[in-house]
């Protein structure tokens, strides 16, 4: 047994996780990463007892998804895209200006454990590059002067700024791809805009879900309340055919939802509750 080695508050963490999502285990493994902002080596460990699972189990689930970490990360986490658009724009360029602000190359971590850089191969907006995302907001057309203020403003909070003043949080205007009609609802405001409302099913449930219009931002409403991991299938209120695509989410490899932007080009995000996985193709 491991639980003799494992803090109390550790243990708390993880039973109150296991109350609320039962064993959904990719549930419970983001409650302790959002908690540690990594999985500690003990928590695995505890999971696996409480669960009665396999410590190999638990571990080839972490490793599978990109988003787990087995080693500390900052509190903020700055990720360049250093894929084909992104690296000819200069994506180089700001991976080398974030390494001299921040003192820490790709990989590694502040000693303060506030910040840490990473790159990706792909982001998925290759039209908006160079692309860097920092706490899951988007940052098109970096340049290297605009590095240290894009980390300033992690630091404060991207709550506590004004977020229609931000050129990486912008509204969008979506419609069906299947049918064309729109999908706003401009009676119902999510961050003070429009939202997007879809129908979605999971399980024997089948209801209204609206979406923040908003690009980087992850605020919903539904009808009924989604378990974290539950992988939705969603669709068109109007013509009710299934929205889905062949584009696999960068993050859990799942089938990404598409939706048209009024003015060209298309969104996609992924249906699985709780990934933050999209892609704007502009």
């Amino acid at each position: 047994m491991y639980l003799s080695e494992v803090s109390i508050e550790l243990e708390s963490i993880v039973d109150a996780s296991i109350r609320k999502h039962g064993k959904f285990l990719i549930a419970i493994l983001q409650d302790i990463q959002r908690h540690y902002n990594y999985l500690p080596e003990d928590t695995m460990k505890l999971v696996a007892d409480k669960l009665k699972i396999p410590l190999r189990d638990i571990y080839g689930v972490a490793s599978f998804y990109k988003a787990f970490s087995f080693t500390q990360k900052g509190k903020h986490i700055i990720t360049t895209c250093l894929g084909t658009a992104c690296h000819v724009r200069g994506g180089s360029r700001i991976v080398d200006a974030i390494t001299k602000e921040l003192g820490i190359k790709p990989g590694k971590t502040t000693d303060d454990l506030m910040f840490s850089q990473e790159t990706a191969a792909c982001l998925g907006c290759c039209a908006m590059g160079p692309i860097t995302v920092v706490d899951g907001v988007y940052h098109s057309n970096v340049k290297p002067s605009m590095v240290k203020k894009i980390i300033e403003q992690a630091k404060i909070g991207i709550k506590k700024i004004d977020i229609k003043k931000q050129k990486q949080i912008f509204p969008v205007q979506v419609s069906c791809p299947r049918c064309n009609h729109g999908l706003m609802n401009p009676e119902h405001l999510i961050d003070s805009f429009p939202c997007i409302h879809i129908t979605v099913s999971f399980g024997r449930k089948h209801g209204w879900l609206r979406l923040s219009s908003l690009y980087g931002s992850f605020n919903i409403e539904s009808e009924y309340e989604i378990p974290i991991d539950t992988e939705l299938n969603c669709f068109c209120p109007h013509c009710h055919e299934e929205l889905t695509s062949s584009s696999e989410c960068p993050i859990c490899g799942v089938n990404m939802v598409p939706m048209i932007i009024r003015g060209g080009g298309t969104v996609h995000f992924c249906p699985r509750r709780g990934c933050k996985g999209h892609i704007l193709d502009v």
